[in-house]
């Protein structure tokens, strides 16, 4: 089975990101992969401190994630799976990709801002050319409605 992986983070445009890739994979018999990508300076503590916080943000992401695999299972009838890794986003995405083959599209969501559509979009089309496995881009401000009619 094909699986569109999408980034989860903080941003408002993850939210549409999520809906095109729950969508697709609904329409298509695809499945969904969230990843989330914990950075490296959370942790620059001492050894205690490091483990409570690493607990911690991994429970905000779990309880996060539950949001959105309750929607894509009741509204869309996929089922997701969570990925959490530690590190720099972007390499972090590079090797899930790697390490799982039936990842078939990276789905990414731009945001509006004057300054772009964000770091995570303009670091991975950078490497768009020499990646494995096509990006979909969706734009952070689409509606609802229209994402709908798109997939």
């Amino acid at each position: 089975m094909r699986k569109f992986l999408v980034v989860l983070d903080d941003s408002r445009e993850c939210l549409n990101a999520m809906r095109f890739a729950a969508l697709r994979a609904a329409h298509t018999g695809g499945g969904v992969q969230i990843l989330s990508v914990i950075p490296p300076e959370e942790f620059q503590h001492w050894m205690g401190v490091a483990d409570l916080m690493r607990a911690e943000a991994r429970e905000r992401i779990e309880a996060h994630f539950e949001v959105f695999a309750k929607w894509m299972r009741d509204k869309q009838g996929v089922d997701p799976e969570l990925v959490i890794r530690e590190g720099d986003a972007v390499s972090e995405i590079l090797a899930q990709v790697k390490d799982d083959p039936s990842i078939g599209v990276l789905v990414l969501g731009a945001g509006t801002e004057k300054s772009g559509p964000g770091p995570l979009v303009t670091q991975m089309t950078k490497s768009a050319g020499s990646l494995p496995i096509p990006i979909t881009i969706v734009p952070g401000d689409m509606s609802k409605e229209r994402l709908e009619s798109i997939s």
